[in-house]
């Protein structure tokens, strides 16, 4: 190349040229732990299949939410490619980094009400934290019903064997 047609390279901010006496620097992209780079959303049906899921464990629930919706529920289900809704019975407000949740469950008959409410709670903020990593700030439970033992079930019969 000739004088008149040398270009001139672009300078990098973060590099000295050779002789300068700076010394020479490298920038790291993104800055951080790459941990913490974006942000992550949790929708409030991820949180209401998780604590439905955990609710379902706990011993002496027998369903979770209203009479109408198991039965409403129990309906959908035998539709063909209907699937169960484990989130039935759940309400979740999810904000950035916290959670409120209601819960509608029924009891087995005979059990306590108020160490299968304790168990609920206790099995759904421990799911739910973990898993989301979403701080539990409260669980409601409303007891809708109890299932007595000579009751028959609110799902309605198969036509088919």
């Amino acid at each position: 190349m000739t004088d008149t047609t040398q270009r001139k390279q672009p300078e990098n901010p973060l590099k000295g040229t050779e002789g300068d006496g700076l010394k020479t620097s490298v920038a790291k992209r993104g800055g951080g732990d790459p941990a913490s780079r974006g942000r992550t959303t949790i929708a409030d049906g991820v949180v209401e299949k998780i604590a439905g899921l955990a609710a379902r464990d706990v011993d002496g629930v027998h369903a979770m939410g209203s009479g109408l919706s198991r039965t409403f529920g129990a309906v959908r289900d035998r539709v063909p490619g209907g699937a169960k809704s484990v989130s039935r019975g759940v309400k979740a407000e999810v904000g950035e980094v916290q959670t409120a949740l209601d819960l509608e469950i029924v009891v087995d008959y005979g059990v306590s009400i108020a160490d299968v409410a304790r168990d609920v709670r206790e099995n759904v903020v421990s799911a739910v934290e973990r898993m989301t990593g979403l701080e539990v700030v409260e669980v409601n439970i409303a007891v809708s019903d109890v299932k007595l033992p000579d009751e028959e079930e609110d799902e309605p019969e198969q036509r088919l064997q």
